[in-house]
């Protein structure tokens, strides 16, 4: 008896761009919060504070690269399926006779 698989947010390039790209919004909105408890704290003179907020910045803006270098190449294997398809597509295809 074959077994069935649920669909996840990763059975297909689409999917997980998507994925990709809410992901690296939620690390943009996270990066402009910090960056006001950066300011919030160096107003309270709160310098042990800072160095942890500014390393937790320095993370989140190399997590953002990551994940937009991610995308880009999701966004590279999606076109170079489509190639791969509209190539196997045009090579099943009848040919004409040229009589």
């Amino acid at each position: 008896m074959a077994q069935h698989r649920a669909d996840t947010p990763f059975d297909h390039i689409e999917s997980s761009l998507e994925f990709v790209a809410l992901l690296g919004e939620a690390i943009r909105d996270t990066v402009v919060e910090i960056e006001t408890d950066v300011a919030a704290a160096e107003s309270q003179g709160a310098s042990r504070r800072v160095e942890a907020l500014q390393l937790v910045h320095f993370k989140l803006t190399k997590l953002s690269d990551h994940v937009g270098a991610s995308h880009r190449i999701l966004n590279d294997l999606r076109t170079l399926r489509r190639l791969l398809l509209e190539e196997r597509t045009l090579v099943k295809a009848p040919q004409g006779t040229n009589g």
